[in-house]
């Protein structure tokens, strides 16, 4: 197969149209990294950029200069002459749940739902809840206005889809008849027509879900009707933000089977749902070194140690030999992997960025990572 076609990521980051990316992928292959990298590049290249992650992770923050991160965008220090700026923020759905009820109740029914067990359930453990809250949060922060350029980390769930999935579900559970129906109270609505009947109806739901929860969930959509009918109209908003121009998404994956696999199931459902692709990223890959040992092959390379080791000379230069055949079939079974997404999907942009010794744990590292990326339409 032909080489993969690089990606230009400082062509995407410097486009002024360029204004929302979307890192998403199987969990643990980096995307965190990779959005705070993008987003530092973006920011020392002229642009107003801020970073959303949901890694609660200590050392993102530090890599970033800062003690923690949380649910307001915070200021990252950059270097003086810095073309442009750097905010960054942790997602805490439940703040950003409340938000929205604050925005969308009067003062005495927001405080009614907040106290609600039933919603602190929701708010902060009922599927879905933190990737509808991610996508809030971006629609907050590109209504504002201030910032030309959104980094959004997805949050690490079970499949790369869920963040798109699972928002559309939470919205239909808001919206829905079934939460309408054990929401009403039992003199109105769909209980009334049950005449007679509605003590044996109520007394089994209450048995399935309990009898409290049932109190809870009538008492929160009594109260949460104001706020219901704009859950599935704003999840439908922040999806067609995702499919205008100015959004791409990356697509971050590292060089094994299952990340690999889930990369190209999201590359099928962003054209699917035209949505755009930026590119892949291509993590903690293993590059062969520069230079006459790349030319090498594994074969060879290990018929060279055997010859050494059978004259019982240079054991350091046999040794070496059999990491570089080591080294080669690594990359090679990398590159495996890489084509068979690239043929099912031509045309895709790629940049990789090679495995490195240790955590990524400050600016300097974050910067190593932006720059390999931009290194891809290089050549390099």
């Amino acid at each position: 197969m032909s080489a993969p076609e690089p990606w230009d990521v400082d062509a995407l980051v410097d486009d002024p149209v360029t204004r929302i990316l979307v890192c998403c992928g199987a969990g643990g292959v980096g995307k965190t990294t990779t959005a705070a990298a993008l987003g530092l590049r973006a920011a020392e290249r002229g642009r107003r950029a801020v970073v959303i992650t949901v890694d609660p992770a200590r050392r993102l923050a530090q890599s970033l200069g800062l003690e923690s991160l949380d649910n307001t965008p915070r200021p990252v220090p950059l270097p003086e002459g810095a073309a442009g700026s750097l905010h960054a923020m942790m997602l805490d759905m439940k703040r950003t749940f409340d938000e929205v009820v604050e925005e969308h109740a009067d003062p005495e029914r927001a405080r009614q739902i907040l106290a609600n067990p039933f919603y602190r359930t929701l708010s902060t453990s009922f599927s879905g809840t933190q990737e509808y809250m991610a996508m809030e949060k971006l629609g907050q922060l590109r209504q504002s206005g201030d910032w030309d350029l959104i980094v959004v980390d997805t949050p690490p769930s079970r499949s790369a889809l869920d963040f798109l999935d699972a928002p559309k579900r939470l919205g239909r559970f808001l919206d829905g008849r079934l939460i309408r129906f054990l929401g009403a109270p039992a003199s109105t609505g769909a209980f009334r027509l049950l005449g007679a009947g509605v003590g044996m109806v109520t007394s089994a739901i209450g048995r399935i879900v309990g009898a409290q929860l049932l109190n809870d969930l009538r008492a929160f959509v009594a109260a949460f009707e104001t706020v219901f009918g704009g859950f599935q109209e704003r999840a439908e908003r922040t999806y067609r933000l995702l499919q205008a121009p100015g959004t791409a998404f990356v697509v971050v994956a590292v060089p094994d089977t299952d990340a690999m696999r889930e990369a190209a199931y999201f590359v099928e459902r962003l054209a699917a749902d035209s949505m755009p692709l930026g590119g892949l990223v291509v993590n903690r890959a293993h590059p062969l070194p520069e230079g006459p040992a790349a030319a090498l092959d594994a074969g060879r390379a290990v018929a060279a140690a055997e010859s050494l080791e059978r004259s019982g000379s240079h054991p350091l230069a046999s040794a070496a030999l059999r990491l570089h055949a080591d080294r080669v079939r690594t990359r090679e079974r990398e590159n495996r992997l890489r084509d068979a997404l690239l043929s099912a999907h031509p045309g895709v942009p790629v940049a990789e960025v090679a495995a490195l010794p240790e955590d990524v744990h400050d600016l300097a590292g974050l910067r190593t990572i932006g720059a390999a990326l931009a290194a891809a339409a290089r050549g390099r």
